[in-house]
């Protein structure tokens, strides 16, 4: 491991992140939030002196940079990052430092779980922060980086193929610098787009930017208590979920439409399969909200009965329906109702889809929906080689074959993720929590989505975990947002060898 290269790109991310601090410190300004600005020039000053040091300690470096580093690198930037971005949360004295770096990791993985109980005392300037890492961590800290800042090399590609979610990373261009600079560009054009379409849908420039950053990024943040439900605009929410299902989009597609492929997506099954999923599970959960449902029957008084439904009328259910399966389907974590309220088929709806997540490449979460494609493939080969067992057919997707290579990888992801997740249920559950809590808890944020169920539910938040809990959640939304190896590969001995 080459340590010094590591300082040396380490360091430079840290003064990016530092510099970015900037805008927040506007808003300050503008809102006369003087306390805030103060925390924020500490932090921004913080931040770049720690990357002014790494850049020392890294200075004559080799330039090239290998797949190791390049691995080390992610890993390590997300950690590091997600630590100075809640430095405005603690020099502000809104969080404890631990508290603090939950809600950065929160953020920066784009996940929205929180732990701050009353989201509207909190200064707009710092409410900006806290959704701008979300925008920055949506394409990935790295990659953003890489496409503004010309001091990568060609050791980019590998960075870039480490930060990617998905079965498999491919770049838009040969280059990969003009690659990320393309997907930055896209990214920043629907975000202006979002941002204009929510002004006129009715909220103010602050409050639409912090939900365009959030909403894009399939991030979950908001300026409100009560989330996009506190504006209760059905012009806002239609807004939120066209841009939600573009954020779970594979922005790849969105590339080879910008060079001139306008049927790159009704093309690609990914896409198609991600529609689909999204329209019958809101379909699903529209109905089971107007009533359609079993009831379990009384067994006595050694049974809980089912508690009393509300149900909703067809144009209602459908409105909060279909805004619940876009937030969690693309594990976003906007709210606009109190799914812990709903009928048990509606709310394993919400957490099967948050599994699930969106398209790969996209800024979405979850298992991704190609990969649902491959596994059901083998599964249905698995079966036809029962009885035709001389049967050899290669696994194509959208008409391309996938390597054996990229099978191997995604098997051993999913292995990697039932691991950590069936390790994670337990962990929670020894931190005292119920059983839907601790499974949906560990759902929300290996899935980079938000809310859960029950005590960490819909309309509550994370503050009642303990700090074991809530650092164990923080590392599991690294570990989610990089797809397990970038992260758990720092805690092999052998990786830091030689």
């Amino acid at each position: 491991m080459n340590y010094r290269i590591l300082s040396q790109y380490l360091g430079l991310l840290c003064i990016a992140v530092g510099l970015s601090m900037v805008f927040s410190m506007l808003w300050a300004v503008y809102y006369g939030e003087w306390h805030a600005l103060e925390a924020l020039v500490a932090s921004m000053s913080t931040s770049i002196a720690i990357g002014y040091g790494l850049r020392y300690f890294g200075r004559n470096a080799p330039k090239r940079i290998f797949e190791r580093e390049a691995i080390g690198l992610v890993g390590l930037t997300w950690i590091v990052v997600s630590v100075l971005g809640a430095l405005p949360f603690v020099f502000a004295g809104i969080l404890s430092f631990n508290d603090a770096f939950f809600e950065s990791v929160s953020g920066f993985t784009t996940t929205g779980s929180t732990v701050i109980t009353d989201i509207e005392a909190v200064d707009k300037s710092i409410l900006f922060w806290r959704a701008f890492t979300h925008w920055l961590g949506g394409i990935g800290i790295v990659i953003l980086f890489i496409a503004v800042l010309p001091y990568f090399g060609a050791g980019g590609k590998l960075i870039v193929k480490s930060e990617s979610t998905g079965p498999a990373a491919s770049l838009v261009v040969p280059r990969f610098r003009q690659s990320a600079l393309i997907i930055f560009n896209i990214y920043f054009f629907f975000t202006v787009v979002n941002t204009i379409a929510l002004m006129f849908a009715g909220m103010n420039f602050h409050e639409a930017l912090c939900h365009a950053f959030a909403g894009l990024a399939t991030g979950g943040y908001s300026t409100r208590q009560m989330s996009v439900g506190a504006f209760n605009s059905l012009s806002i929410e239609i807004v939120i979920i066209v841009f939600l299902l573009i954020g779970g989009t594979n922005f790849g597609l969105f590339a080879a439409m910008y060079l001139g492929d306008w049927k790159a997506l009704l093309k690609d099954s990914e896409w198609r399969l991600f529609i689909g999923v999204f329209i019958v599970a809101t379909a699903l959960v529209t109905f089971n909200l107007m009533g359609l449902q079993g009831q379990f029957p009384d067994q006595g008084e050694s049974f809980q009965p089912m508690p009393e439904r509300q149900f909703y009328g067809f144009g209602h259910a459908l409105r909060v329906g279909a805004f619940q399966v876009a937030s969690c389907m693309t594990d976003t974590g906007f709210i606009t109702d109190d799914f812990d309220r709903w009928p048990y088929l509606s709310r394993m709806i919400l957490i099967v889809v948050m599994i699930l997540g969106g398209s790969a490449g996209s800024t979405a979460g979850g298992l991704k929906i190609v990969r649902l494609l491959m596994f059901a493939k083998l599964c249905y080969w698995r079966l036809e080689t029962t009885f035709r067992p001389k049967t050899v057919r290669p696994l194509r997707i959208n008409g391309e074959v996938v390597s054996d290579a990229v099978v191997t990888r995604s098997l051993q992801f999913l292995c990697l993720y039932v691991f950590w997740f069936g390790f994670g249920c337990l962990f929670m559950s020894a931190m005292g929590l119920p059983f839907e809590s601790a499974v949906s808890s560990m759902a929300a944020c290996i899935n980079n989505c938000g809310p859960g169920l029950e005590h960490v539910g819909a309309i509550r938040d994370f503050h009642l975990i303990g700090p074991s809990g809530t650092f164990f959640l923080s590392l599991t939304m690294l570990v989610g947002r990089l797809e397990l190896v970038p992260i758990l590969v720092l805690f092999v001995p052998a990786f830091w060898r030689r």
